[in-house]
């Protein structure tokens, strides 16, 4: 019989994602998390069988890619015009980053509350072996 979940999941909460607790939810967590790597991530095992250890990279990989878009739209109104873009792209490139700023900034904020979830949930950090 499946785990009852007795809270509400928060906004942020993946909608990929089963809710903590319930059948299979761990599974569903680490292929969402897998998905959010380079695809070169998918040969390091190490990472999909520890589930915290997976989400401590993802966490990690996501403060770098904060960083480089705040760059790029930090430095767009000052670099682009002497690479030749005109006025208006660099105008939609600026509203692309902001928007890829929010979604990394809610993709940040699932991944933590999956990270919160594994550790009390006992997903903590060792599943069985494949």
């Amino acid at each position: 019989m499946p785990t009852t979940v007795l809270h509400t999941l928060s906004p942020d909460w993946p909608c990929q994602v089963k809710a903590p607790g319930t059948h299979d939810w761990e599974r569903t967590a680490t292929r969402w998390l897998r998905d959010l790597l380079p695809a070169r991530y998918a040969g390091y095992s190490m990472l999909t069988r520890h589930p915290v250890l997976l989400t401590r990279h993802v966490q990690l990989q996501l403060q770098h890619e904060l960083r480089a878009v705040r760059v790029a739209l930090e430095t767009s109104r000052a670099e682009l015009p002497s690479m030749g873009v005109t006025d208006g792209i660099i105008e939609n490139t600026i509203r692309m980053y902001a928007v890829e700023l929010e979604q990394l900034g809610r993709l940040a904020r699932g991944v933590r509350l999956i990270g919160d979830a594994l550790l009390v949930n006992g997903g903590g950090g060792r599943r069985r072996q494949q």
